[in-house]
């Protein structure tokens, strides 16, 4: 679970975070269609002791409502907010700068997690990532902690978290309402760009960082940028690979999308003058934290993609 560390390690190791893919194109969403669907929801349902298998495989059992929660990584927090969880917040990472409460918290560490802190804050519920990684996690564990492991490979995956945080809180009506949500807005964007996107696809090189690692077509990122109606020129290549100047030249995209800046560089880049995305000026910045984070934003995230690909749609210009 590694991608080579190059100028951009911050903006890498953020993206190992949710690698991996299964293409959820616009399946129903869990919470809005099927999870949600069999036994409806209502405000405070749950009842405890509560046994909830995480995404990690592991069978926690929640002997009551969660009154302190930590949060080991950003996407984690914007749940855990948006499921209106803010009070019940006691702990979060240097890295979690959304919303702007949660940097206010207690921090237990940044990418690497101090332990000791997080026992310290006296949680009740912890919510973990696979990207913590498993000895972090196990310490926790060892320590009498209840930990929740959450691992978002696709936006399904995405809405699943949503459920199992819900369901774990008290917030599993919350959470139905919150995918509901999210499963409109990214049924909005598909349908702005389906008609124009199925005529003529906008060809897509991502960039990673300036060193040229891209998303290949197994990751997180491809999804986003085929549900919003474009095609990755990565399609081809799995995980996160560094690719040569030259083989952008040969993918020719229309677009080129940056998750670091440097949009004026990679104009000005010796050799790519002939690609029609920077020929035409379509080289873009996104917030990386949209589409980055496996949370409650990666709608947003898709908007944003979209917008660039498909600008008229949007109300805008190319």
């Amino acid at each position: 679970m590694r991608m080579p560390i190059g100028k951009g390690l911050a903006l890498l190791f953020s993206f190992i975070l949710i690698f991996g893919i299964v293409l959820a194109g616009c399946a129903p969403a869990p919470g809005a269609n099927q999870a949600g669907m069999d036994t409806p929801k209502k405000p405070g349902s749950i009842n405890y002791p509560i046994k909830l298998k995480d995404q990690a495989g592991n069978l926690v059992t929640i002997e009551k409502q969660p009154q302190r929660i930590v949060s080991l990584i950003p996407s984690n927090t914007e749940i855990a907010y948006a499921l209106n969880l803010g009070k019940q917040m006691v702990g979060v990472t240097a890295n979690d700068d959304y919303p702007a409460e949660a940097k206010k918290l207690p921090k237990v560490g940044d990418w690497k997690i101090n332990v000791e802190k997080v026992v310290e804050l006296k949680p009740d519920l912890v919510l973990a990532n696979t990207a913590n990684g498993k000895e972090t996690i196990d310490q926790l564990k060892k320590l009498g902690l209840k930990v929740l492991v959450l691992d978002a490979q696709s936006i399904r995956d995405v809405y699943k978290s949503i459920d199992l945080v819900g369901d774990a809180t008290n917030r599993a009506w919350e959470a139905d309402q919150l995918v509901a949500r999210m499963e409109k807005a990214k049924r909005d964007v598909f349908t702005k760009v389906a008609r124009v996107s199925r005529e003529k696809p906008v060809k897509v090189f991502v960039e990673i960082s300036p060193d040229l690692f891209t998303a290949g077509g197994d990751t997180f990122m491809n999804e986003l940028v085929t549900v919003a109606g474009g095609k990755n020129v990565a399609v081809d290549v799995k995980g996160w690979p560094q690719v040569s100047a030259e083989q952008v030249v040969k993918w020719n995209p229309d677009v080129i999308i940056s998750t670091h800046g440097g949009e004026q560089e990679i104009l000005e880049r010796k050799g790519w003058s002939s690609i029609p995305a920077v020929k035409n000026k379509r080289v873009y910045s996104i917030d990386p934290n949209l589409t980055n984070r496996p949370g409650p934003r990666i709608v947003q995230g898709i908007e944003q993609i979209a917008a660039v690909l498909y600008p008229e749609q949007f109300g805008g210009k190319k």
